[in-house]
């Protein structure tokens, strides 16, 4: 990919974090536009196959060749070549956003809500910090970014769940129960990040964009999954979110 094959992935297939990249500085894009292309490819990759073996490869390939940038081989991939030339050695640190998949290509649901928010803090927050680094985010930021992903990420898992489910990677038992048990953690974690929010620097402030449903979604967990097939945002919810975050760049809830 180029940078523009990689914005278009963005735009087809996680267009919350294309509208991110279009708000931040210009000369921070490369590093967004690569690492979020490359989340991407990472969560495709374990769904694949349906057979963990081929699956867990297809995982194994990127983590190596990842760290081959680290180790300063040269690339003549679609998307590895302008991630080498945006990161450098540091591309390496992003096998830490593959490891948590493994559990994704061996198709198994999560036993519980505390394994729920194990998976998204392993998955969802070294993405935010990664991106909050591109953007040279201060440190003192860094609790509140790890917050928000936190909470975004299980909602964001919850309006996702009816299709997770089908694929083998929702809950062993997603009872109303449980699913409002994730969206108490959720409540807690955003809760949290906007108790912090002075700390963020309005620069970072796009990488904390929650997008449209949060709050749906998280009322309507405790009514059960069928609920939550409902809670999605329509494109045009989505596309109202992005507006009114960008005339704003209110990301707390």
């Amino acid at each position: 990919m180029s940078l523009e094959d990689c914005a278009n992935a963005l735009r087809a297939h996680d267009p919350d974090r294309f509208g991110i990249c279009l708000m931040v500085a210009s000369e921070a894009r490369p590093k967004l536009l690569t690492l979020y292309a490359l989340n991407l490819e990472l969560a495709r990759a374990p769904l694949a196959s349906t057979e963990p073996l081929i699956a867990e490869m297809r995982l194994q390939w990127w983590i190596e060749r990842l760290e081959d940038i680290g180790a300063g081989k040269p690339q003549s991939h679609e998307l590895l070549t302008p991630l080498a030339e945006a990161w450098g050695p540091r591309a390496a640190a992003f096998a830490t956003l593959a490891e948590p998949r493994r559990r994704d290509a061996a198709r198994e649901p999560h036993n519980g809500p505390d394994a729920v928010a194990a998976y998204v803090r392993d998955t969802a927050v070294p993405l935010a910090s990664f991106a909050a680094e591109a953007l040279d985010g201060p440190t003192a930021a860094t609790p509140a970014i790890a917050a928000q992903a936190e909470g975004v990420g299980l909602a964001h898992w919850l309006v996702a769940l009816p299709a997770l489910q089908g694929l083998g990677l929702g809950l062993w038992d997603p009872s109303p129960q449980a699913l409002g048990q994730i969206a108490t953690k959720a409540r807690t974690k955003l809760a949290e990040a906007k108790a912090q929010r002075r700390a963020v620097p309005r620069r970072l402030a796009p990488l904390l964009f929650p997008g449209a449903g949060i709050q749906a979604a998280l009322q309507a967990a405790p009514q059960g999954i069928e609920a939550l097939a409902g809670a999605a945002p329509s494109e045009f919810r989505r596309r109202l979110a992005l507006g009114a975050f960008a005339l704003g760049h209110r990301w707390w809830i």
